[in-house]
């Protein structure tokens, strides 16, 4: 069944949600906080092992410059934001919902696993990529609402478009997804996993919704030079 990795992917989210929701005032507060920073190292691992896949870094410096104009041009992370907030007004009494739903939706929707689990998906072959990234999400979702509140549940709704869009797209696009022109979408989406962890840690905020487009941009860069 087609879209099977990213209904289980969603599911997991969901549960870990609850689960961080319900049971989440019985893990202390310094306990959390060292849960997220050694969820924040994590993601600065996997983003750092990911970046440096590229066999070329000039393309990923383009797909950021150029995907960073398109995705300030299209107001992304502002229009996340915007959504964020609508969500915190409507549910007020249940945590920090903008800051749950844009720090999640992000975690979720970039990186490797996302890619090429739903690239797996759509090409008809068991998705386990997406099974294991589900495991992974399920639990980052219990230490994230834990910490942030249900807001992180209404991740789900990008996560369907994101990784459902690109599952119902690999099949159109197979002939060009070879290994280079993956490695450097992966790489451009390991950068932007690494700037996930510096918020997760504090370090610094950066508009990483303002960089989304330069992972498609990268693919194309990558298809063109080859």
């Amino acid at each position: 069944m087609i879209l099977k990795g990213t209904l289980v992917n969603i599911g997991a989210v969901i549960a870990g949600c609850l689960i961080g929701r319900y049971l989440g005032h019985l893990i202390p507060e310094r306990m959390r906080r060292t849960i997220m920073m050694g969820l924040g190292l994590a993601v600065l691992l996997i983003g750092i092992q990911l970046a440096l896949q590229s066999k070329n870094p000039l393309i990923v410096i383009g797909a950021m410059l150029i995907g960073g104009l398109i995705g300030e041009a299209l107001s992304i992370e502002a229009r996340l934001e915007n959504v964020g907030h609508r969500l915190q007004q409507r549910f007020k009494d249940s945590g920090n919902v903008a800051e749950a739903f844009v720090t999640a939706s992000l975690l979720y929707c970039i990186g490797a696993m996302a890619i090429m689990g739903s690239i797996q998906d759509g090409l008809g072959q068991e998705p386990t990529i997406l099974y294991a990234k589900s495991a992974l999400d399920g639990i980052a979702s219990v230490a994230l609402t834990s910490t942030l509140g249900i807001g992180v549940i209404f991740s789900v709704i990008p996560l369907l478009v994101y990784q459902g869009g690109m599952t119902l797209a690999a099949g159109w696009v197979q002939g060009l997804l070879t290994d280079p022109v993956v490695a450097e979408m992966n790489a451009t989406g390991g950068l932007l996993i690494l700037a996930i962890g510096l918020d997760i840690l504090g370090i610094r905020k950066l508009p990483i919704g303002n960089l989304l487009p330069a992972i498609f941009v990268a693919a194309g860069i990558a298809v063109f030079l080859s």
